[in-house]
């Protein structure tokens, strides 16, 4: 779902015929979030990661933004923050009147009436998207969240935004080896990730691991990766490309 979120991800082999969907555009009228859902079925809203300059930009805008949100007060990435305030467009209507959050909440309200809940997820830079507005909508709005799934996202907030995240319980962060992007901003105590962690590497499943603990994992399995790539486990994990051969 992530990948049909980035404007070469809208794979021919995946069926979306019984789906409806909507797409929101950013700034530069590049497709950045996808909303799909069906009638008997829980929608999803898939957030891109970052695929223009102007996105890498942001990410290093790693100084905080305040945000004040009924008898909350946090500070949060301020990159994240412009991208999710950024001026955005329907697929069905180009207007760029509304920022993306705005939009997206546009589209979620009619379903929530219907009775559908939300589930996000999101890539990268998009990971922080989804948590942040899943967030802000969760409080600001009657839009309920189920879930938010990210995979290999940066955190997008300090302590005061750790604090007043309402949707520890509901998210899972999915990091994949040593994935360096996952550990940015690499500014321990100023920045703190949500949710519950899950590192996926060498074929086990870590829960909320210390990112000391998971850089020393990382670092003595490449000490013995030479020696790891020997084992019989490797050659069976390449079946599949002898199968194709």
């Amino acid at each position: 779902m992530c990948q049909l979120a980035y404007p070469s991800g809208y794979q021919a082999d995946v069926d979306f015929s019984e789906f409806e969907q909507v797409e929101i555009f950013d700034r530069f009228n590049t497709s950045c979030v996808r909303i799909v859902w069906q009638e008997s079925r829980r929608e999803v809203v898939v957030f891109r990661g970052s695929h223009n300059i102007y996105d890498w930009l942001l990410n290093l805008c790693c100084f905080k933004s305040k945000v004040v949100d009924d008898n909350r007060k946090f500070y949060v990435h301020w990159g994240v923050r412009s991208l999710l305030k950024q001026p955005s467009s329907l697929s069905f209507q180009k207007s760029t009147t509304r920022s993306l959050q705005q939009n997206v909440q546009a589209v979620l309200k009619p379903l929530v009436e219907q009775g559908k809940k939300i589930t996000f997820v999101g890539h990268s830079t998009g990971g922080s998207l989804a948590v942040l507005c899943a967030d802000l909508l969760n409080q600001q709005t009657q839009i309920k969240i189920k879930r938010i799934v990210t995979f290999g996202q940066p955190a997008c907030g300090g302590n005061s935004f750790y604090k007043a995240y309402s949707l520890h319980n509901k998210t899972y962060r999915i990091c994949c080896d040593v994935d360096m992007v996952t550990l940015l901003p690499p500014l321990p105590y100023i920045y703190r990730h949500v949710g519950r962690q899950l590192w996926l590497h060498e074929g086990v499943i870590y829960e909320n691991i210390k990112p000391l603990k998971r850089f020393l994992i990382s670092l003595k399995d490449w000490l013995f990766r030479p020696i790891t790539f020997h084992y019989m486990d490797k050659y069976i994990r390449s079946k599949e490309l002898f199968d194709k051969h």
